[in-house]
């Protein structure tokens, strides 16, 4: 029972503190947390943070605080930041400046890692976001403890471990369960607990959604009246995704969501001001068609919303009986509206319409296309369009101009005056053309005509064809690690030449560090990093202008100045010999650890898969990205900027993703094999071969076993002569160099195999697979039709379910071929977290840059005899769309960056592999000290 004592209750108040407290009373007004310091919220922050502009990122703390932020939640999750180091880093700077700090931060992140390095370095008392139980009640009450010690509050999500809570009751019984462990068992404060039971957008026109304002108001009722002292937290916003592009609407349904949700109890949440209208300033009749929708008082509440929000003056959506009044304008307003909507239905007729106003069938192009066009790169440059558009209004002017082709040919002087010319390539030895085609579609937009050279093109072809062309730029795109010395060796032959021509670099793993440190050097023209597809045109624009020189000197210096700062950062950065770490490995206590022997050794086949079977697997969010739209899916779909856009991509990826599956458009194809291994010398890794075998053949083909009564089920056939004889290989890894602090090891993914001397027999597997043949015809087929879009889209979505196979692969051999997670349980999303047990590392990535490993897996499993999948002479994997990579089953494995590494390890590598120390440098030239 409450004391009437007043200091008494205090005690029982969520108190949170920076350099000042915040006492969240029943008194206080609602408590609004800042977002924009989240770099998965805010596009400008991100920015800030990869470019360690810490001073700017204050500056957006400084303005959440001034405008009335009381409490700011910072997040540093983003895949290529380390999240540990910019965590820290900036709540450090945060602590210094007694105008931000005075508020409490909450400390926002998936990671463990990440938010306890937080609660590190964090001033005054904060919050931690979130802990759920998610993955069970071990974890839960693990990561509850630490955070308890660290004497902070905490947002416990809704969610167990079968799913986010979606109803009224699920909501309630996982909360009580929550609150009952953390009080009872972990015995937290109550204050400390700050609920978030799910908001959810209403209004999405399916019935089972049609409560979800009311669930989330009872359920806040209940948590205040049933869990005494805990408190209710939620993201506003959400509620109103649903009309996105009509902020009229939207700042209705977040003031009156606000007010209901605050008078149930909900006392702390992230709002975002600009979004809120005064809820007694809303129109009367729209605040009756929003509450009619929020409280579910009527069955057709949601469509007499959507009916009445076309009325409502300032939305961005027009009446359907107005859809078509555009066909009624000017003849160039007609085809600028199909241009920027990427609209084709009518391009032919109002071509051909406007043709005959002309004396020459060139001046269209020149003339009422490019005024279009114009309007496109000006949108696109201010942020109004996104990625997607503009590449669907190259397919519209794409079918114009072939339209036109015939009468201009028919004119023996007809040309075309372009803005420059611009040769594009990916560079010899590398297949991946995603990017380079997304920048040239972009720069062809704008006038600019592209003499693309596809894909592994060779260095002297690239400058013979510059020079023969007379381009006015060269684009390399790459992204393998060998692509990188490929782009070296360009930039010294251009040198060597004599040429004048701009260099720009692009593709997944340049960046400005290597394109300043390691290209620039040699090349006295400019060399210019372009990072994507949006910065492509205002970088070409200033390279191409008359009065060049002020910004081709802006950038020699820029990056002058920048390697002479990242040489200086690397050489403070401290390194150990390779004996000394080899000495700091990673130990496992072998006697005692979880070792299991598969339950197939050898190497299997998967003929042909069903696609099907790997929708449910896809990660989504990478395919956004390589269109240039960042979030994490699903939230990328109802975001406030990309959400709208994001949204129509998925809807034509699924349509072409449909198409596939239902026409088989695509093959899938996978050989993976578990064998014997124990770790030798150190580092390296043998595995046997056995004798006699065995291999899988037609994993759901069409040639199941006549032993199984066709039920598609693997089958095994002995090999027998051909492998009567065991067979061993070598798999070398690389050890982390860098100078740890006591009591961290120094990683190589040799130290998850055991040792040959403990005599313990330990296990790995390797694999690859594709689902890349079909890819290139398919792409062809739409680049005949003009259609750019799709030819990005269906490589985009190959890369896709390549992934989502190494993911299913990795599950049925966990679960089944090597059965060592045989009870394994976890949703996809778990799945993209690797919430697994075990690791699938790849030559290439972090953990293991050197891509020479891969000859050993092709050698071990016969991948190109058996699959077809080749490397290239830069061992790159044609086709695109394939992924390769170890299986590693201790429960300690785990993945790791391998840094840089010092001259030692350079030799020592060469001479474990038998080649030389230039062949070494050649491939693992990114990951040395020098």
């Amino acid at each position: 029972m409450e004391s009437n004592n007043p200091k008494s209750n205090q005690n029982k108040y969520l108190t949170l503190s920076g350099l000042e407290p915040l006492v969240v009373t029943p008194e206080s007004n609602f408590i609004n947390v800042g977002e924009r310091t989240n770099v998965t919220g805010s596009r400008k922050f991100l920015r800030l943070i990869k470019e360690e502009k810490y001073d700017e990122a204050l500056d957006v703390a400084r303005d959440q605080v001034d405008g009335g932020a009381q409490i700011i939640d910072v997040n540093m999750d983003e895949g290529m930041l380390d999240g540990v180091y910019a965590m820290t880093t900036f709540l450090n700077l945060i602590a210094s400046e007694p105008d931000i700090s005075r508020v409490p931060i909450m400390i926002d992140s998936s990671k463990w890692e990440i938010i306890e390095a937080g609660l590190k370095v964090a001033q005054g008392k904060c919050v931690v976001n979130s802990i759920s139980l998610k993955e069970g009640e071990a974890e839960f009450k693990r990561q509850a403890k630490l955070v308890k010690r660290y004497g902070a509050a905490v947002i416990v999500m809704a969610f167990d471990e079968v799913g986010q809570a979606d109803t009224y009751q699920r909501r309630i019984d996982i909360c009580k369960r929550s609150y009952d462990i953390l009080v009872n068992e972990v015995k937290f404060a109550p204050q400390d607990i700050i609920f978030d039971p799910n908001i959810f957008p209403v209004a999405t026109g399916m019935d089972e959604h049609r409560k979800n304002a009311t669930d989330f108001f009872d359920a806040t009722k209940w948590i205040r009246e049933n869990l005494p002292y805990a408190n209710v937290s939620g993201g506003v916003s959400n509620v109103s995704f649903s009309f996105r592009g009509n902020n009229v609407v939207r700042e209705a349904i977040n003031s009156a969501f606000l007010y209901h949700a605050i008078k149930s109890g909900m006392n702390i949440g992230i709002v975002n001001p600009t979004m809120l209208e005064v809820y007694d300033e809303i129109p009367k009749d729209l605040l009756e068609h929003v509450e009619d929708v929020l409280f579910d008082k009527r069955d057709d509440a949601t469509e007499r919303l959507l009916d009445f929000a076309e009325t409502v003056k300032g939305t961005s959506k027009e009446k359907e009986a107005t859809v078509l009044e555009w066909r009624e304008k000017p003849i160039q307003e007609r085809i600028t509206y199909s241009l920027v909507k990427g609209l084709d239905t009518f391009i032919i007729e109002d071509i051909e319409e406007i043709r005959q106003t002309f004396d020459r069938p060139i001046e269209v192009i020149e003339g009422p296309l490019m005024v279009g066009m114009n309007v496109v790169g000006d949108l696109f440059g201010s942020g109004k369009m996104f990625l997607p558009q503009v590449v669907k209004s190259a397919r519209v002017m794409k079918k114009a101009v072939a339209y036109l082709q015939p009468f201009i040919e028919a004119e023996k002087d007809g040309k075309q005056e372009f803005a420059g010319k611009i040769l594009m390539a990916t560079v010899k030895g590398d297949v991946h053309d995603i990017g380079k085609n997304i920048v040239s579609v972009v720069l062809a937009c704008n006038n600019y005509e592209i003499v693309d050279l596809g894909v592994m093109v060779p260095p002297e072809k690239i400058i013979q064809t510059a020079i023969k062309e007379q381009v006015d730029i060269i684009g390399l795109s790459g992204l393998i690690t060998p692509s990188l010395d490929e782009m070296v060796y360009i930039s010294k032959e251009m040198e060597r030449q004599g040429l004048d021509i701009p260099l720009m670099i692009g593709g997944a793993t340049t960046s400005r560090a290597h394109s300043a440190v390691k290209i620039a050097p040699h090349y006295n023209n400019t060399v210019i990093h372009v990072n994507d597809a949006s910065r492509a045109v205002t970088v070409v624009g200033d390279l191409l202008n008359k009065d060049n020189s002020i910004y081709k000197l802006k950038i020699r210096e820029e990056y002058d100045k920048f390697r002479d700062q990242f040489l200086s950062r690397t050489r403070k950065k401290e390194y150990i010999s390779i004996e000394e770490a080899r000495q700091n490995k990673f130990k496992i206590d072998w006697e005692t650890t979880e070792i299991t022997k598969p339950n197939q050794l050898g190497v299997q086949v998967i003929e042909t898969l069903d696609l099907n079977k790997l929708v449910d697997f896809i990660d989504w969010s990478p395919f956004f990205r390589s269109w240039d739209l960042h979030g994490k899916y699903p939230d990328i779909l109802t975001d406030e900027v990309v959400g709208t856009q994001a949204t129509e991509l998925f809807a034509d990826a699924k349509k072409l993703l449909q198409k596939v599956l239902d026409e088989k458009l695509l093959k899938a194809k996978a050989v993976f094999g578990l064998f014997e291994a124990n770790t030798v010398n150190h580092d390296d890794i043998e595995v046997v071969k056995l004798v006699e075998t065995t291999e899988s053949l037609g994993l759901d083909s069409a040639r199941p076993d006549s032993d199984t009564n066709n039920n598609m089920s693997p089958r095994a056939e002995s090999r027998g002569s051909n492998e009567n004889e065991s067979q061993t290989y070598k798999f070398l890894s690389l050890r982390q160099q860098l100078k740890k602090r006591e009591g961290k090891p120094n990683f190589a993914l040799a130290d998850f195999i055991a040792p040959k001397d403990n005599r313990i027999q330990d296990y790995m597997g390797c694999f690859c697979v594709t689902t890349g043949f079909g890819t290139k015809e398919l792409a062809e087929q739409f680049e005949a039709e003009n259609d750019d879009y799709n030819s990005i889209m269906i490589k985009a979505l190959a890369d896709r379910l390549a992934e989502a196979f190494a993911e299913y692969l990795h599950k049925e051999v966990r679960v089944k071929h090597w059965g060592y997670a045989q009870d394994e349980n976890l949703t996809n999303d778990d799945l993209i977290k690797e919430s697994y047990k075990g690791i699938r590392p790849a030559p290439g990535y972090p953990a293991c840059p050197d891509h020479l490993e891969k000859k050993t897996i092709w050698k071990l499993l016969k991948v190109e005899e058996r699959i077809g999948v080749v490397l290239t002479e830069s061992l790159a994997m044609w086709p695109a769309a394939s992924v390769s990579g170890y299986y590693f089953a201790n429960p300690e494995a785990k993945y790791f960056g391998l840094g840089k590494i010092t001259q030692d390890q350079l030799e020592d590598y060469a001479k474990r592999r038998g080649i030389s120390i230039e062949e070494a440098e050649k491939w693992l030239s990114p990951n040395l000290t020098d």
